[in-house]
């Protein structure tokens, strides 16, 4: 009924630790330098020196599917895999999500963070807030024996308890030697559904939500996917590996 989802051996979970503390690391730094003025394209090259500055690490999403940049970029309305660029020039007000990618030794850990740029406005500080609460409360969810859908379920009513709307079509998923892993992880779902959770499993979970709608369109690069309406969205992401009695973060 579901895909085989990977268990990693003890050697491959120490590389994904490794991998995984390049990536913190990386998402922490950037956060740190996030301002009024800097383009995307510049976070994406400082993140890009910053991993390969490792022994055999290297961007994980450079070049997947000829996507091009280190950082997926998306800035207010922009949902995921928005592409950082030159002419794209952040402001006071705006809030970035960073989705980044680390391939250490054949192996991928994968986070994301959303930043405030400046000063923003507190309706917005709160829905970002929340949408990092919810990966919080998610996380709470996992453990051996647990089911795909309490972490989806939990993730929705988070979200729609504070008005805002999980983004369904878009998805957190298993991750380890290919970024994308069974099993798929919805933004929204029902408790006791969808695969068991056992240990030694590596999962990438993340919430993505919407200030208004969760319904999403493509834009014209065929990569950057926006809310339909025009509202914020938010993502927050960490690679974590299920243990018996909850989980490790990986990343």
């Amino acid at each position: 009924m579901f895909s085989q989802i990977p268990i990693k051996t003890p050697e491959e979970i120490e590389l994904m630790r490794h991998g995984g503390k390049i990536l913190m690391e990386t998402l922490q730094m950037l956060s740190e330098r996030v301002s009024p003025g800097m383009t995307t394209l510049e976070l994406d090259l400082m993140a890009e020196d910053f991993i390969r500055s490792h022994k055999g690490a290297e961007p994980g999403f450079k070049g997947y599917r000829g996507f091009p940049g280190t950082l997926c970029t998306s800035v207010n309305e922009e949902v995921v895999h928005g592409i950082p660029r030159a002419d794209e020039v952040l402001v006071e007000g705006d809030i970035i999500g960073m989705d980044c990618g680390v391939l250490y030794e054949d192996f991928y850990t994968d986070a994301c963070v959303t930043v405030l740029v400046g000063q923003v406005e507190p309706e917005v500080q709160h829905f970002v807030k929340t949408t990092k609460k919810t990966l919080q409360n998610a996380l709470k969810q996992v453990r051996a024996g647990a089911k795909v859908g309490d972490i989806s379920a939990t993730i929705q009513k988070t979200l729609e308890d504070q008005g805002y709307s999980p983004v369904i079509d878009c998805t957190g998923h298993g991750v380890g030697k290919a970024l994308h892993e069974p099993p798929e992880i919805l933004n929204a779902g029902r408790k006791g559904e969808g695969a068991t959770l056992k240990s030694g499993m590596t999962l990438a979970i993340e919430p993505i939500s919407a200030m208004g709608k969760g319904k999403v369109d493509t834009a014209p690069d065929e990569w950057t996917v926006i809310t339909a309406d025009g509202s914020l969205s938010a993502h927050f992401e960490h690679t974590i590996l299920v243990t018996d009695n909850g989980f490790e973060l990986l990343a």
